[in-house]
């Protein structure tokens, strides 16, 4: 079941809303963790029980650590935490690569080992690093032991974010499983996030993903250079509109049900630098692997040989985090290299030069990492960066291209501006000149939040085109 379903908007969500508030408050999380796990059966029922059994490992992991901790065992406390670490990343192996190590292996030796028939679990990634996090935190004192079972498997498997993300820590929400206070203005604030996001998926992320779609299709002679790069443009705006708007929609769906999910995406098509866009881009993932990999590996504390070192296992773990596939290992790696560099030499000139040319110089890295992201044939790569980069015999623009950019241009600027700050700011603007009137404000706010919720649901309607990228990870 995906956000921008009929299923979802018409049936599952009125009816979880509807039992969640007109439940007691005590059994609301009961409610939540009931329909999360509908949610997630609807698509995988048969690994549901990994989910359940997830839910139990680790809390009985925070519970056993509470104990040793009470009793000063700080060996026993090692020992536990790190079982949780291999139990989860364990699961999260074998499910997610343990074809992929037994390809490369057959490959590599000329072996013929059989591969497994195991099926990714969705969301698989996002609720084993959450679980791992609880963990972690607890282990290190900056969170509380959950002791009740329904609130901490209402953590892990809470709809709004389970198989997309953004990725929840514990201690974010600690405090809100048990003492969050509902109210009409918050519900309010989470339909208006709820809608755009939906509006950024539907209407913005899936017409521009058809034009990918029809691009990365083309025979690779038909492609010419400005039909790669414009199809890698295209990607590049699929994955910020797909994700971004997923995220939008976890978060106002967390608003309606009295949660603070934290941010995950901060227009990061704005930066002017690679380390500025991993700063902006998928907040939540970096925040974790900084957190909980990079600090204690030693982050920057210990030479910068030991930094380069680390930020090379970290951005391996976050390409590989990705996918079982060399491209997405690739890509982690090819912006370790970049960020190296920039912490090395390249900020301090980028921070003094003028602001269009770093713009334009952490778009191009940005664009090419992700025909990296796009391609899983490392030999589809090096093709479509031959054409980008106008090796070999390809056109310059040719008639696809004129033919692309013709039909498609209003979209791509529509695209390129959603993508900064303006729109909010036009918004903020005309709404504080009109503040003597904020009845008409409201009424504006109201009418384009309806047109987009009714245009959003016509698309759906009307095209069976509607995939989330980021269920696959």
């Amino acid at each position: 079941m995906v956000f921008s379903s009929f299923v979802f908007l018409f049936l599952f969500l009125p009816l979880v809303l509807t039992a969640y508030y007109l439940c007691p408050r005590g059994g609301r999380n009961l409610v939540l963790f009931l329909f999360s796990l509908v949610f997630y059966a609807w698509g995988e029922p048969r690994y549901i029980l990994v989910m359940l059994l997830s839910i139990l490992f680790n809390y009985a992991a925070g519970r056993i650590l509470q104990g040793f901790h009470k009793d000063g065992k700080k060996r026993q406390e090692k020992i536990t935490v790190f079982a949780a670490v291999l139990f989860n990343l364990g699961v999260l192996g074998f499910f997610k690569y343990n074809n992929f190590f037994l390809e490369n292996i057959n490959s590599w030796f000329g072996t013929d080992i059989e591969l497994l028939q195991v099926a990714l679990p969705i969301g698989i990634s996002f609720y084993t690093f959450q679980s791992l996090s609880y963990v972690v935190d607890v282990y290190r004192g900056q969170a509380g032991v959950q002791n009740n079972l329904i609130s901490f498997g209402t953590y892990v498997t809470m709809f709004p974010q389970l198989v997309a993300g953004p990725i929840v820590r514990y201690q974010t929400i600690s405090e809100q499983l048990e003492h969050r206070h509902e109210s009409t203005e918050q519900f309010a604030c989470g339909i208006r996030r709820f809608i755009i996001g939906l509006g950024k998926k539907v209407l913005l992320a899936n017409n521009v993903g058809l034009i990918w779609d029809q691009i990365s299709a083309m025979p690779a002679g038909d492609v010419s250079v400005g039909v790669a790069w414009l199809g890698a443009i295209a990607f590049g705006f699929q994955i910020y509109f797909d994700f971004s708007g997923y995220s939008d929609m976890a978060i106002g769906l967390g608003k309606m049900f009295g949660f603070t999910f934290l941010e995950n995406f901060n227009y990061p098509y704005i930066s002017k630098s690679i380390t500025e866009f991993w700063r902006r881009w998928h907040i939540s993932l970096g925040t974790w692997f900084r957190e909980y990999l990079y600090i204690p590996l030693g982050g920057n504390r210990k030479g910068k040989g030991r930094q380069i070192l680390n930020l090379l296992i970290v951005w391996g773990c976050t390409g590989f985090w990705h996918g079982a596939s060399w491209n997405f290992l690739l890509w982690g790696l090819y912006f370790a290299v970049i960020l190296i560099f920039e912490k090395l030499f390249l900020l301090k000139w980028l921070e003094r030069c003028p602001s269009v040319i770093s713009h334009i110089y952490a778009l191009l890295l940005i664009l090419c990492g992700w025909v990296i992201f796009a391609f899983d044939n490392l030999s589809q790569i090096g093709a479509w960066f031959g054409v980008m980069f106008h090796f070999g015999a390809s056109q310059a623009a040719g008639e696809s291209f004129w033919y692309l950019l013709q039909t498609h241009w209003v979209l791509f600027l529509v695209l390129a501006v959603g993508s900064t700050e303006w729109p909010g700011r036009i918004w903020r603007a005309a709404a504080k000149k009109l503040e003597s009137k904020p009845w008409l404000v409201c009424l504006a706010e109201v009418l384009f939040l309806g047109t987009v919720f009714l245009v959003s649901t016509a698309f759906l309607a009307g095209d069976s085109y509607n995939p989330f990228l980021y269920f696959r990870f």
